[in-house]
């Protein structure tokens, strides 16, 4: 196989027990991950769990303590043989969450830029330059600059003048963070429209995890610097390994129920909520329930527990209902539209049986 050959074949990105500390703070630890080409990867967490680190590193900005990173079977930055390769020759091109527009520059000059220090002719840039406006139907502000133009349509900009030197990976920092709500949801649609169009592996940085169900095929949950679990969101939503994906992913949030073990039965303050059978060596444990699986009401043969009501929101015809029991907070699903006097006690019934059982230290113990 050839040189060429090995590079269409390999992963667009390989990362190995990379490591980033900032003297005694680990900002990344030990991460490791296989993105396949033509794939949308995106990092998400909680603010300082490190995907930004981790990001900066794939773009070259921030060197590696350990580890290393491969770009289409190339090492590219490495902890342990000092290899780092200059950013501009990393074929990635990156969108910082400020845009970082110049500008002294116009439209058409931000996006000239980068293709005249690549050493493209005059010719192709301007080839180029009119592929992109059009691309991001941007055409009309060639000739302004970013002070005369909105947050929405700078980062347009930004995004053209990333794309406009054709790079195999595309890096995204929180591209949609400084846009309105509605904005944001149009631009999700752009941006998916832009990866595919361009053909790059893109690696996307959010702590929104909304977008990242809605635009990736890959996700990669952080926390504390390390990899929580990595893999397509279905999987995540369905199987997370631990609590932590469990309650981070979805809308909403799945619900945690610590339980004891007590006979044949699983309670939680007495009830019985689950046949022990689930998870037989355990006797403490936590039971996870999507939202759906629990309803406001009594039913028949179906266990219980009383709450005080908080809040409800509606979503797509039905309610999302928050609630306490003590310091507990449980969201259940009701059909309709349901609204209660703030700080009422109010019934929660869990129609089925939990969607999966984790162990104390939040591990999944069940398939």
């Amino acid at each position: 196989m050839s040189a060429r050959d090995q590079r269409i074949t390999a992963p667009a990105i390989v990362i190995e027990h990379l490591t980033k500390r900032f003297g005694d703070n680990t900002a990344v630890d030990d991460v490791n991950i296989s993105v396949p080409q033509g794939s949308f990867l995106v990092l998400v967490g909680p603010s300082g769990c490190g995907k930004s680190t981790l990001l900066r590193m794939l773009a070259g900005l921030e060197p590696p303590t350990e580890g290393q990173i491969s770009f289409g079977g190339k090492v590219v930055s490495s902890g342990a043989s000092g290899v780092e390769t200059n950013a501009a020759a990393r074929d990635a091109g990156l969108v910082f969450q400020s845009y970082a527009l110049w500008p002294h520059k116009t439209v058409e000059g931000n996006i000239d830029w980068p293709l005249k220090v690549a050493g493209w002719s005059r010719q192709k840039r301007e080839e180029r330059i009119n592929e992109v406006l059009k691309f991001l139907d941007i055409g009309a502000l060639r000739q302004r600059y970013p002070a005369e133009i909105s947050g929405g349509q700078q980062q347009r900009v930004a995004i053209a003048r990333t794309i406009g030197p054709r790079p195999g990976i595309l890096l995204l920092d929180e591209p949609l963070s400084n846009l309105d709500a509605k904005l944001r949801v149009d631009m999700r649609s752009e941006l998916m429209r832009i990866h595919r169009g361009t053909n790059a592996t893109s690696v996307y940085v959010t702590h929104d995890q909304v977008e990242a169900m809605t635009m990736a095929t890959h996700v990669a949950v952080l926390r504390d610097g390390r990899v929580e679990q990595f893999g397509p969101p279905d999987e995540l939503l369905l199987k997370p390994k631990t609590t932590f994906v469990a309650t981070f992913l979805g809308t909403p949030a799945g619900n945690l129920i610590p339980v004891i073990r007590n006979g044949d039965e699983f309670e939680f303050d007495g009830c019985p909520l689950a046949r022990a059978a689930i998870a037989p060596d355990l006797k403490m444990a936590q039971l996870l329930y999507r939202a759906q699986d629990i309803t406001v009401g009594k039913r028949d043969g179906r266990p219980t527990i009383k709450a005080t009501y908080a809040e409800s929101a509606p979503i797509a015809g039905q309610s999302m209902v928050m609630c306490l029991i003590r310091d507990l907070r449980v969201t259940a699903l009701v059909d309709g539209f349901f609204r209660a006097e703030p700080g009422a006690e109010i019934d929660l019934c869990f129609l089925n049986e939990p969607d999966a059982v984790f162990d104390g230290d939040g591990r999944r113990v069940t398939q």
